[in-house]
């Protein structure tokens, strides 16, 4: 595993703790408010934090499990646990935090709610929330931050092409945790000034549409790796780049690369060799070719070669079916199917 992996690992456990210890605090904390007051907008707040507590400690699980080593059972490793266990995290999201919000605006807006009082506590409780919600969101910031300028990507382009979700879950919920603080706030104060149960009762929709937005586009991060995403359109290009300035190789027929984890990459290559190569320079010249690519791009930790023909029609019409004019682009040199 490389020193970079490593460090990635340990700022996202250090992420997820962060948050996990946070918002803990935090729904204690409005859970009581919430009784105290009989606010729909806090309850539903504490509703969601204790969603974030439980995403964190499935984040935590996902950290821990995926770092297991291949064994003869998974010989590709565990790395897409971390995927599969970052998409209950965003089911948690809207099962628990998102329906339970909704379910507390509904009743509120038709009067089935419990009867609400204006209290100072529930003032003093979003803003201590909102504190310590920003230190969370802040340590995921920088993460994030730093991990796409180390890179070379922007912000907005690192998180929507990163194969780590731990980070991307802990900073969205946490920036829906900020917005639905300011939401509560609003409604207890416009229900404060109007004596309208309508507001606290809007502000707990707003609350639980917000998470529904979250938790929607967080499965759907997790669903594109757990399906087996390429990975980031650099490596491919180096690795398409590296091979066909190989001497012994004469087209890069097919080149499919997968995300088998967090900074894991499989590569499966077809390619057309020198036909004057030996069968034992062709075997050297795969193994030499496979330990360049792993040398070459710290993620990429899978690599097969298989030599073919470039003028299979099968095989092209297979490759252009995939990828269509790009491939085109990729090997002008392709003959044309008879």
């Amino acid at each position: 595993m490389s020193e970079e992996h490593e460090n990635s690992g340990g700022e996202s456990t250090l992420t997820v703790l962060l948050a996990g210890g946070v918002n803990l605090a935090i729904a204690i904390m409005k859970l009581i408010a919430g009784i105290i007051t009989g606010s729909g907008a806090m309850l539903s707040e504490a509703a969601h934090s204790v969603a974030d507590t439980f995403t964190e400690v499935l984040l935590l699980t996902a950290l821990k499990r995926s770092d297991r080593p291949a064994d003869r059972v998974h010989p590709f490793g565990y790395g897409k646990e971390r995927y599969f266990w970052s998409l209950l995290a965003a089911v948690s999201i809207f099962a628990s935090g998102s329906m339970f919000a909704l379910y507390e605006g509904v009743s509120t807006l038709l009067g089935h709610g419990e009867a609400q009082s204006t209290s100072i506590l529930s003032y003093i409780v979003l803003a201590v929330a909102f504190l310590l919600e920003g230190t969370s969101w802040v340590q995921a910031v920088r993460q994030t931050v730093r991990e796409s300028k180390a890179e070379n990507r922007s912000f907005w382009t690192y998180l929507r092409l990163i194969d780590d979700p731990t980070p991307k879950t802990v900073l969205f919920e946490d920036s829906a945790a900020l917005v639905g603080l300011l939401v509560a706030f609003a409604g207890i104060g416009l229900h404060q000034l109007t004596g309208s149960e309508v507001w606290d009762g809007a502000a707990s929709i707003v609350i639980g549409l917000l998470l529904a937005c979250v938790a929607y586009l967080l499965g759907r991060t997790n669903r594109g790796l757990l399906i087996g995403r390429q990975a980031n359109p650099e490596i491919v290009r180096g690795v398409r780049d590296h091979l066909s300035a190989a001497p012994e190789i004469e087209a890069v027929v097919d080149l499919q690369t997968m995300l088998m984890g967090t900074d894991q990459v499989l590569v499966c290559t077809r390619v057309d060799f020198d036909d004057s190569l030996t069968a034992g320079d062709l075997e050297r010249a795969c193994v030499r070719l496979a330990a360049e690519l792993t040398e070459a791009f710290n993620d990429v930790t899978e690599v097969f070669i298989e030599p073919v023909p470039r003028s299979d029609p099968e095989l092209r019409a297979t490759v252009l079916a995939r990828y269509g004019d790009i491939a085109e682009r990729w090997n002008q040199q392709l003959p044309e199917t008879q």
